[in-house]
């Protein structure tokens, strides 16, 4: 059930509503206390401001605790190994990490670590800590900055993308070599739909109002609809904007600001880096195949042509996608955005807003090379029968990932209806 528009009116009129603002267009809503499973979204937009279940805690800590064991298991079970011409090489989920350092990318193996192993686990800790602190009777006073950072993380633990990686390096290597799949890789499986059914089931607003029923944070006072008002980035508060314009949440203590600062230079800024590395990152090899002591570098389209070659024709719209496609679309839809939000342009609000959701979303599956690659050079390290050696354009296109990613996140989609002069209360 998504309550409509004069539905959200007749709340706030009751006084039982809170003021919520959408993140994507800035359009201030009063939303009621909503039945459970149900969802308030913007009548502009579409967005989800709150989405409330009562028993997401739960099932969230529940979910959280699995992870964490699942994690433990992927990290000490066998994981994944290759037998060709009588010689067997094993893999865990961290030799790729290692081998990458090894060949001198350690750029590339700080990614892939901070990416499959530390933010998935510090997201999966500090949702422990935060959820079940909340289960004693005296949580500690400090969960609510922890559960910011946890929050932080959400983007950055990418285990379903290594999953789809790992798929890709399979594919790749089955007719070439016996395949064994270990208990581990079952394992980070597992872990992936423990991480996607804890942050589905886990509303943001909900966890910050049990903060506020626990003595927390303070318990803000109502937001004036008729004065200025600002959303928090932090926790999703709407507060009526102090003096000066500046100040901070009175709820989670983070700074406050109107709009996100220099939003649209810093993404210009952004955009241009990313464009100027995606050059080397589709002329310089990403890898370097050697069987019998010879062997030709590999780009992201050769690749592409050897899957299509192969026959794999599925497999190689799936990396041309991920790898090519998503990138080039991110950078095209980020200028679009850009160059019509500083010209003031009025018409396609709506399809805009979701163009920027789209933008969001589907960047971080361009990392299914950079995974796809970790393993491979972790498994194909024969001497002279055959081996794997990553690319210097694996770094690059690691970076123009990270940086689209970065640069979706600075984009604030309010600013298209702000030019639009669609949010005149706000001017």
């Amino acid at each position: 059930m998504t309550p409509s528009g004069s539905e959200l009116s007749a709340a706030g009129r009751s006084g039982a509503a809170r003021l919520m603002e959408c993140h994507e267009c800035g359009l201030d809503h009063a939303v009621p206390v909503l039945p459970d499973g149900t969802a308030a979204r913007c009548i502009r937009c579409g967005a989800t401001l709150h989405r409330f279940r009562a028993s997401s805690l739960d099932h969230a800590f529940a979910y959280t605790c699995a992870g964490l064991v699942l994690l433990l298991m992927a990290n000490v079970l066998p994981f994944i190994s290759l037998e060709i011409s009588g010689r067997v090489q094993a893999a865990s989920l961290v030799t790729g990490i290692f081998a990458l350092y090894r060949q001198g990318l350690w750029e590339l193996a700080a990614v892939v670590a901070l990416t499959m192993l530390v933010a998935p686990a510090l997201r999966l800790g500090t949702l422990f800590v935060v959820l079940g602190g909340l289960r004693l009777r005296r949580p500690p006073r400090w969960l609510p900055r922890l559960y910011r950072w946890a929050d932080l993380l959400g983007p950055w633990a990418m285990v379903e993308v290594y999953m789809l990686g790992v798929f890709v390096a399979y594919v790749k290597l089955i007719d070439l070599a016996t395949i064994v799949v270990g208990p581990g890789l079952y394992s980070v499986g597992g872990l992936m739909l423990a991480i996607i059914a804890a942050g589905t089931s886990l509303d943001t607003e909900t966890v910050w109002r049990e903060f506020e029923r626990r003595g927390l944070v303070p318990t803000p006072p109502p937001a004036d609809p008729r004065r200025p008002t600002c959303l928090c980035h932090g926790c999703g508060l709407v507060s009526n904007l102090p003096p000066g314009s500046h100040g901070d949440c009175p709820r989670c203590g983070a700074a406050l600001h109107r709009r996100r600062p220099e939003s649209l230079t810093r993404t210009w800024a952004l955009v241009v880096t990313a464009i100027i590395l995606y050059i080397p990152a589709n002329l310089f090899p990403v890898m370097t195949v050697i069987s019998l002591g010879s062997g030709a570098p590999d780009t992201i389209m050769s690749g592409v042509i050897e899957l299509a070659d192969a026959g794999m024709w599925p497999l190689a719209l799936l990396v041309f996608f991920a790898s090519i496609t998503v990138p080039v679309l991110k950078l095209a839809g980020l200028i679009y955005l850009l160059v019509t939000t500083q010209r003031g342009k009025a018409g396609q609000l709506r399809n805009r807003t979701v163009i920027y959701r789209i933008v969001e979303a589907v960047g971080r599956w361009s990392m299914i090379d950079i995974f796809m690659i970790s393993i491979l050079v972790a498994l194909v390290q024969l001497g002279q029968l055959a081996t794997i050696e990553p690319g210097i354009g694996a770094v690059s296109f690691a970076a123009v990932v990270i940086i689209t990613m970065i640069a979706a996140m600075t984009f604030d989609p309010r600013l298209m209806w702000d030019a639009a002069g669609e949010n005149h209360e706000r001017s």
